[in-house]
């Protein structure tokens, strides 16, 4: 919001609280604000109290920025309301399950309970591994559906389907399926109908055949039927006929899906008796039981019930989130706020329906709830309806342009006959100068940052400052979304080989990480000596290409990599195994940590050998599985998004980049064995049969007529073109490369020839400049890191010893970390201030310092022993830099002095590297000793003695 007045639509939605209120929240048109206004306006009268409104939003972000909003606009403080319900579904139901849902799992027939100690798995891969060790097992016991086994594409498959159908509020029994599941199951024939219709409908007054008949000219091709099946000619009909006889369609529907009925019930019931087993439940079983329970007891209802109910992002619910919402809503103040133009979460179950058909689910969902008894009892007439359509963050320029989005073809062959009715938005932009333009080029990355370079400082692209006036923008005023990481993920090397400040935010994909590369070619070669294994350590350790063929063929590899190899084999627990593979290279960032930690969540919930380690660890690679690592550096950097990530956020200008067929929308995109549709109901693609001479896993003709039918899902492409556009403020950029997407072609922007020429970066001032020296790669492996040469029992018994530091908190990994993170970011010029002694007493240093500081240097010493080439690699907390000498500073919160002479060879190893290069000056080695401010000179060891460290070592 420019200012703290709201406008004339948000004013009503904050003064009318009492009633059904369906709100259209347009991009950007301040809806935050106006519903913490309206919670603040609700939780300040006289009768209602914080416990009862349940405000619903989708992340626990969201949910804390609107706690921290509602306080500067009610009476209560951020104390009284830490613990009103200000969360998202999935925390709701684990609060209510705690509280309320010991007996929740008897509902259905399962012999277990919920427990204080369930734990909540929220990580997908994890649970991926545990459903592979359930799916063994239920194998085992199951014989019966050997054929469904075999047709399955990947022991994983069924959880898909599971996930989708607890979305959906269908859930098994122990001798069938809650309430309506099975009906649902079986698909809804007239809905199908529907849709049969509309596809089978002769086009140009009778005279072409329908799209149906059309699309099934290809029906057979790529496939393999069974002998049943009906040929192409008997499917649509002889020569001109313009459309599939009206018998077709239920044929196609008519199915024996009894087995798969069965197979799906008993996977899906005794998966949540392993899971309630094993002392876990996911997100969605998290809202399948809190809905079991809320059905199955009134009195819990009752004693839960809240008098106001809003939920945010209601474009993003899935169908029991919308029920749950009604089962907890006490009165009919239900207040649902979202844009539908904005579902972009089908992958994670979302409906769009639940929003663009507000009106008719509501009484649809009423009336399923209250089929068996009354619970929910008010009614559904007189629905508000309240458009917020001023937008707080886009030019008028870009808002009408955004709009073509929602009308675009995704595809060549696509077409859209009915026009989208879309509510326009008005812009309070102070000026506007917006551009935009489309840029295509076949070497699309260097063009994207080309014109990345082209913008800053330009002032045809001046964007607004923080006091509504033009300003040429910088590098973070830019943002490149893309529809896949993969692309992000190639862009940031690009952009590390120019020098250009950019940095990714958002989920990355860990296993496809260096670090776990070389994690998975040690596994490889502890577990098989395999090639595969070699070649990466062996490359990695600088080796050429002739060299490592070489021996490779003659299996002889040096002799400190196969000792490396059988100290390994030594270990027992995988997670082990990886602490010291990153021990031996100095791997210790964000993406080692990340790894080390998941590996050992694996192996606590799980028993993967290393043989399945090496497996869980491909499977990741190949799905491009993600995890929370947030790479957004503190300097004037461009961000790298997906559009997914994006979603929420705002950036002066957007460069839409990799508009190229096949990547968006995406081309090849895999289905599974089992599929489940409102309509067509529970199916199976494929099927295996012992038909003719050989057994066979055969397609599944219905299907593929079926799914013909069905509509496409390119309107949420066309939806995630729209939230990419309307991200920006102020400018937009579409990129593609020699083969630009449908969008790009229809949308109405002109497509230029992008430029590739590209300037060496000059970093700005008020970024840290890299030392004026570049270290070479290492000709040898890069065998240790100086950590790894220390005694590590000195500093368990520094610790024991620490005494005050630990009741003061001051010790410890996390609280070195905290501090050497102040010490950088105050080096870099950022504004910090300090928050404990030890910062007091390092920004004290830092400021006494005279010369060029630069801080988290990386060092490498190449060294030669016994014929072979290794090299030690760390990090310098500080290098001090002036005309005649060059200071290597090492920050230490330790109390006492124990561990000095540890820390010696830490600095020994950077004393070396830095002598190298500057050896005209006097270089010299220090400990700064945070805890009391003292800064005690160390004199550093030879290269002789580092090398028989390093021999004592192996």
């Amino acid at each position: 919001m420019s200012d703290d007045t709201p406008n004339e639509a948000q004013q009503q939605l904050i003064d009318e609280t009492e009633g059904i209120y369906h709100v259209d929240a347009g991009a950007g048109t301040g809806k935050t604000f106006a519903i913490t206004r309206r919670y603040a306006n609700i939780v300040d009268q006289p009768d209602v109290e914080p416990e009862d409104i349940l405000l619903v939003t989708f992340t626990r972000s969201a949910a804390t920025e609107m706690r921290e909003r509602i306080v500067e606009h009610c009476s209560y403080g951020m104390r009284e309301l830490a613990d009103a319900p200000i969360q998202t579904f999935h925390s709701y139901c684990h609060d209510l399950l705690d509280e309320h849902g010991y007996r929740a799992p008897t509902h259905l027939g399962i012999d277990d309970r919920i427990t204080g100690g369930t734990q909540i798995l929220e990580d997908s891969q994890l649970e991926n591994e545990l459903f592979r060790e359930f799916f063994g097992q239920f194998r085992d016991r199951h014989p019966e559906y050997n054929d469904i086994f075999r047709a399955l594409s990947e022991p994983t498959e069924p959880l898909s389907l599971i996930n989708e159908l607890a979305a959906k509020g269908i859930f098994p029994t122990a001798d069938g399926w809650y309430r309506e599941g099975k009906q649902h199951l079986l698909g809804d024939y007239e809905l199908f109908k529907q849709y049969f219709d509309a596809q089978n409908q002769a086009r140009n007054d009778g005279r072409k055949q329908s799209p149906l008949r059309d699309d099934l000219s290809r029906f057979g091709t790529n496939k393999t039927y069974r002998s049943a099946a009906p040929s192409k000619s008997e499917l649509r009909g002889g020569r001109g006929t313009k459309e599939l006889d009206d018998s077709v369609a239920r044929e196609v529907f008519e199915e024996d899906r009894n087995e798969l009925l069965a197979f799906v019930h008993d996977c899906y019931f005794e998966y949540l008796e392993f899971a309630l087993e094993r002392n876990y439940l996911n997100f969605g079983f998290l809202q399948l039981f809190a809905f079991v329970a809320l059905c199955e007891e009134p009195a819990l209802r009752d004693r839960v019930g809240f008098e106001y109910v809003m939920v945010d992002e209601f474009q993003d619910s899935s169908e029991i989130q919308f029920k749950l919402a009604l089962l907890l809503a006490d009165t009919d103040n239900l207040c649902v706020v979202g844009d539908w133009k904005q579902s972009i979460y089908s992958f994670q179950y979302a409906a769009v329906e639940n929003i663009a058909e507000f009106d008719t689910r509501l009484e649809r969902f009423r009336s399923e709830l209250n089929a068996d008894s009354e619970q929910v009892e008010f009614g559904t007439d007189g629905i508000t309806y309240i458009e917020l359509t001023e937008n707080y963050r886009s030019t008028q320029t870009l808002l009408d342009f955004s709009t073509n989005a929602l009308t675009t073809p995704a595809t060549s062959s696509e077409t859209i006959d009915e026009p989208v009715d879309i509510d326009s938005l008005s812009s309070n932009a102070t000026f506007d100068e917006t551009s935009i333009e489309a840029v295509q080029h076949e070497d699309e990355h260097e063009a994207v940052l080309a014109r990345i370079q082209s913008i800053v400082d330009s002032d045809d692209y001046r964007i607004e400052d923080e006091n509504g006036d033009p300003t040429t923008p910088s590098h973070g005023d830019i943002a490149v979304l893309t529809r896949t990481r993969d692309y992000g993920r190639e862009l940031l090397t690009a952009a590390e080989e120019h020098g250009l400040p950019m940095a990714y935010d958002g989920e990355v994909e860990l296993y496809r990480s260096d670090p776990a590369k070389l994690l998975l070619a040690w596994l490889r070669i502890v577990e098989s000596d395999g090639d595969r294994g070699w070649a990466v350590v062996l490359e990695r350790a600088g080796y050429t290409l002739d060299e490592i063929d070489a021996q490779l063929e003659r299996e002889d590899y040096p002799p400190a990599m196969t000792e490396f190899r059988d100290t390994l084999r030594e270990l027992e627990a995988v997670s082990s195994l990886a602490r010291r593979v990153f021990d031996r290279y100095g791997l210790t960032g964000d993406y080692a940590r990340e790894l080390l930690a998941h590996i050992q969540s694996v192996h606590d919930a799980t028993t993967l050998t290393r043989g399945d380690l090496i497996q869980f660890i491909e499977r990741a690679i190949d799905k491009g599985s993600t995890h929370a690592i947030n790479t957004t550096t503190d300097t004037d950097s461009v961000t790298v998004q997906t559009i997914h990530g994006a979603k929420g956020l705002e950036y002066p200008i957007v460069i839409l980049a990799n508009m190229n067929d096949g990547r968006f929308p995406p081309r090849g995109r895999t289905s599974g064995v089992l599929q489940y549709d409102e309509a067509t109901g529970l199916r199976q693609r494929k099927t295996f049969a012992d038909e003719g001479r050989y057994p066979h896993v055969y397609d599944n003709w219905r299907y593929d007529v079926l799914r013909q039918c069905l509509p496409d899902n390119y309107d949420e492409e066309r939806r995630l073109l729209y939230v990419a556009i309307t991200r920006a403020e102020s400018h937009v950029v579409f990129a593609s490369g020699a083969d630009p997407n449908t969008f790009l072609s229809e949308l109405p922007v002109e497509l230029t020839e992008g430029a590739t020429e590209i300037e060496a970066s000059q970093p700005d001032e008020s970024v840290q400049a890299q030392l004026p020296f570049s270290i070479a790669t290492p000709d040898g492996p890069v065998g240790y890191s100086p950590h790894s040469l220390m005694d590590d029992s000195v500093f368990t018994e520094s610790e024991a010893n620490a005494g005050e530091a630990d009741a003061d908190k001051e010790s410890g990994v996390d609280f070195g970390s905290q501090v050497h993170d102040f010490a950088e970011a105050y080096v870099l010029g950022e504004a910090v201030s300090p928050s404990n002694p030890h910062e007091e007493r390092i920004k004290s240093l830092l400021d006494g310092l005279d010369g060029e500081l630069y801080a988290e240097e990386d060092a490498i010493l190449p060294l030669e022993i016994d014929d072979q080439r290794v090299s030690i690699t760390g990090i310098v907390d500080l290098v001090h830099i002036t005309p005649d000498r060059v200071e290597i500073i090492d920050y230490k919160t330790d109390r006492s002095r124990r561990a000095q002479d540890e820390y010696r060879k830490q600095l020994s190893v950077y004393y070396h590297v830095l002598s190298s290069e500057y050896p005209e000056r006097a270089v010299t080695t220090s400990l700064f000793y945070s805890a009391i401010g003292e800064l005690v000179s160390v004199e550093p060891l030879s290269k002789g003695t580092l090398r028989k460290l390093v021999l004592d070592h192996q």
